[in-house]
């Protein structure tokens, strides 16, 4: 730190001129000052002057002509009461150079080292050696060490937190970017795929195409999860059109069906029960279901079935997905619906950890919660909001 910074990070202490004011009108000396003081510099840092002596903020005295010299290099205080009358400071150059009879000078430590003096001079002599005014001088001193550690601290958080909001922005324009790139050559891969699974081809080519085609579906989910990340980050949030939908069962059985097709070795069990219209974006509960679902599959037991209740009760509608699967720990559970969050699981598979994230806002967005209950008989996520929109 430079030692301008050092004087206005004084200066930025509103107590220090009460302090010095306070030192004055207590010992009756004219002129006190916190003072920057390093080996080869000593720097007014505040200034309070009732004797003309010529010091303002940022004025400088030779270092070697100041007894604060010998006080960086002892770190103990220094208290005259009458230069003339003291045995050890009678002969010392520094009273008749600068032309005092009383001084008072006390270190001033920050994290430990030493930072410079609160002093006090005055041209007639002073009752100073005293336990009421050194006291005073130390409680001060700590006290200004105190304020200026707070600073630091202070502005050690916030360039902290400007760093982490500053890489945040990035990473999310960088996802948004990157998802929206990637949709176009996506998309002629799919088209591709689509052009050869419609050619005659052997039983080999045929797996081939099946398995580029389940990769671009994984790669697509992929991007729009991505894309409401950023979308959520960037736009304040997950935009929804709620309103009463009579597709809402279609949207939820195609979500179903969609995952059957992917997971063909998996058994996935819905009951639907809809006795109520609901107020929601079908589309974006379609989303959320398969989010939940994906999971399930993803990390509960292959040979368990995956269960999918929606059921309308009680001017609520709820919609749950549970497993069979070793439990969630605790500790897991506080941090799942967290963006880049990610749960181990024995499938080897790693998703970009945002699916349980978007799941849990596009809840949010609908007024409703997403919670989860995880024991040794299943895992069980739930969806829960009202059926009207308020």
């Amino acid at each position: 730190m430079s030692i301008a910074e050092d004087v206005e990070k004084i200066a930025r202490i509103e107590a220090v001129p009460m302090i010095l004011e306070v030192v004055c009108r207590t010992t009756g000396m004219g002129f006190a000052a916190v003072a920057r003081v390093t080996e080869d510099r000593w720097i007014a840092c505040a200034v309070r002057d009732e004797i003309a002596f010529g010091l303002v903020p940022g004025g400088e005295l030779e270092v070697g002509t100041t007894i604060c010299d010998e006080i960086r290099q002892s770190g103990q205080a220094v208290v005259i009461d009458h230069v003339a009358e003291d045995a050890e400071f009678r002969g010392h150059p520094t009273p008749a150079q600068y032309g005092f009879q009383s001084y008072i000078s006390q270190p001033i430590f920050r994290d430990g080292q030493f930072f410079g003096t609160l002093c006090a001079i005055d041209p007639r002599p002073a009752q100073l050696k005293n336990p009421a005014v050194m006291g005073m001088f130390k409680l001060f001193a700590e006290l200004i060490a105190q304020h200026m550690e707070s600073q630091d601290r202070l502005a050690e958080s916030q360039a902290q937190l400007l760093s982490e909001r500053h890489a945040a922005e990035l990473r999310e324009q960088f996802i948004a970017v990157l998802g929206h790139d990637l949709r176009n050559p996506l998309a002629s891969i799919q088209a591709g795929g689509r052009l050869l699974a419609k050619t005659a081809l052997d039983s080999r080519a045929r797996m081939l195409v099946s398995a580029m085609q389940a990769s671009v579906m994984r790669m697509a989910g992929l991007i729009d999860d991505v894309m409401d990340f950023a979308r959520a980050r960037l736009g304040g949030g997950f935009e929804i059109e709620r309103r009463t939908d009579a597709n809402l069962r279609e949207a939820i059985l195609l979500a179903v069906e969609e995952l059957r097709l992917a997971n063909p070795d998996r058994e996935i069990v819905a009951e639907i029960a809809l006795d109520a219209a609901v107020a929601c974006d079908s589309g974006r509960v379609a989303q959320l279901l398969s989010n939940l679902l994906a999971n399930a599959l993803r990390h509960g037991e292959d040979s368990g079935a995956v269960s999918v209740r929606a059921a309308t009760a009680e001017g609520r509608f709820a919609l749950s997905v549970a497993n069979a699967g070793p439990p969630i720990p605790p500790d897991r559970q506080a941090v799942l619906f967290q963006p880049f969050e990610r749960a181990e699981h024995h499938h080897g598979q790693q998703g970009l950890g945002l699916g349980l994230y978007i799941a849990a806002e596009i809840a949010r967005a609908h007024g409703g919660t997403l919670n989860v209950v995880s024991d040794p008989a299943e895992t069980r996520f739930t969806f829960s909001m009202p059926l009207a929109a308020h």
